[in-house]
């Protein structure tokens, strides 16, 4: 390497960050899109479901089909995500849950940046396979 060149490295690495100011919003529906897609990648999770309030604002033809189930708190830079879901039969709970906040904070903190302070996991049904049912009823007979 030249002298040139490396006195031009010096001063690069001497020169202090340049932080440049912006002014990003990020929408609570983009945080709960993310929060719903997170989630419902886990195993053992079988859907979101629907609060009251999203249950009436989907009749009345909002569409919000990937943040159904999921209540976004943003205080400043951090954010509290409140997940209702379905859990398949037979699956531990707790440990759905644990995989599901981590899968949901991780997401939430790579691709927007904000600090999730908590996800809070409401479990409010549990869900069967319909193709375990049919199998059980034919080997029953």
């Amino acid at each position: 390497m030249s002298e040139k060149a490396k006195k031009e490295t010096e001063e690069i690495v001497e020169q202090p960050n340049v932080e440049i100011a912006t002014n990003l919003n990020i929408s609570e529906d983009v945080i709960g899109i993310i929060a719903g897609l997170a989630a419902s990648e886990v195993e053992g999770i079988a859907g979101m479901t629907l609060g009251f309030v999203d249950g009436i604002n989907q009749i009345l033809g909002s569409n919000k089909k990937y943040s159904k189930g999921v209540k976004i708190e943003l205080d400043g830079k951090k954010v509290t995500i409140d997940l209702y879901v379905n859990v398949t039969y037979g699956v531990k709970i707790p440990d759905v849950a644990w995989a599901a906040q981590n899968a949901v904070k991780n997401a939430v903190e790579t691709m927007t940046g904000l600090e999730v302070s908590a996800v809070n996991i409401n479990v409010q049904g549990i869900t069967f396979d319909k193709k375990e049912d049919k199998e059980t009823e034919t080997t029953e007979e």
